[in-house]
C-alpha cells in the first residue's frame, strides 16, 4: 500500500479542490508526498507527515473547516505529534532484535521505533504494548481491532485497559485490518 508518487498526482488531478491535504499515514510515503506537492502548480497540497493510521485520525479529527489551510496545517500538525501509536502483529520469522528474542509466529507489540512486547497471547502482548505507551497524562487509548479479532474480545481487552488506566478514556473500533490484531493510540 506504497502508493507512488505518480499515483498521488492521479488522485491530485481527480480532486476538484484548491487545497488539498495528504495524509501518508506511512513514513516510506512522506517523500512521495512531497513530491506530488513540488511537482503540483494549480493546487495548494498540505502534506501533514502522519507516520501512522492513528496520527492520521487524529489529524483528520482536528480539522477544522472554517480556517485556513495554514491554521489547519499547523493545528492538525501539533495534534498528530501528541499520539502515541502501536501496532500488534506476528513474527513471521526467528531473530533477536532490540535485545528481545523472538520466535516465528510470537505476538510482537511494536511502538514507533522498536518491539515493546513480545508473547505468545495476543491478549496479554496487547496489553503489555500499552502498558508501554501510557503514563499518568494519558487521557485517551484508542483501539482498533483487525479482521482476526472478534468485538468481544476486543471489548474484553478494552475493560481490563480501563481496569489498569483509570485516568483515560479506552475506545475500541472495528479497524478490520488484515496482518494486524490492533492498531492503537495512546494520547
Amino acid at each position: 500500500m506504497n502508493p507512488s508518487t505518480e499515483d498521488m498526482l492521479n488522485a491530485i488531478e481527480a480532486v476538484n479542490a484548491k487545497n488539498i491535504f495528504i495524509l501518508p499515514n506511512n513514513s516510506n510515503i512522506i517523500l512521495a508526498a512531497q513530491q506530488a506537492k513540488e511537482l503540483t502548480q494549480d493546487k495548494n497540497i498540505i502534506v501533514i507527515p502522519t507516520k501512522t493510521v492513528p496520527q492520521g485520525i487524529t489529524a483528520i479529527i482536528n480539522y477544522v473547516h472554517d480556517k485556513t489551510a495554514e491554521e489547519n496545517e499547523n493545528r492538525m500538525t501539533a495534534e498528530m505529534q501528541k499520539v502515541k501509536s502501536g501496532q500488534v502483529t506476528y513474527a513471521v520469522r526467528d531473530t533477536n532484535l532490540d535485545g528481545k528474542e523472538i520466535k516465528q509466529g510470537n505476538i510482537m507489540g511494536l511502538d514507533e521505533k522498536t518491539i515493546l512486547a513480545v508473547g505468545t497471547d495476543i491478549e496479554e502482548t496487547t496489553f503489555g504494548l500499552v502498558s508501554g505507551l501510557t503514563d499518568d497524562d494519558s487521557e485517551l487509548i484508542s483501539l482498533y481491532y483487525g479482521e482476526e479479532i472478534t468485538e468481544e474480545t476486543a471489548e474484553a481487552l478494552a475493560e481490563r485497559i480501563r481496569e489498569a488506566f483509570p485516568q483515560a478514556d479506552v475506545e475500541v473500533h472495528f479497524g478490520g485490518q488484515p496482518i494486524y490484531y490492533y492498531v492503537l493510540s495512546v494520547e
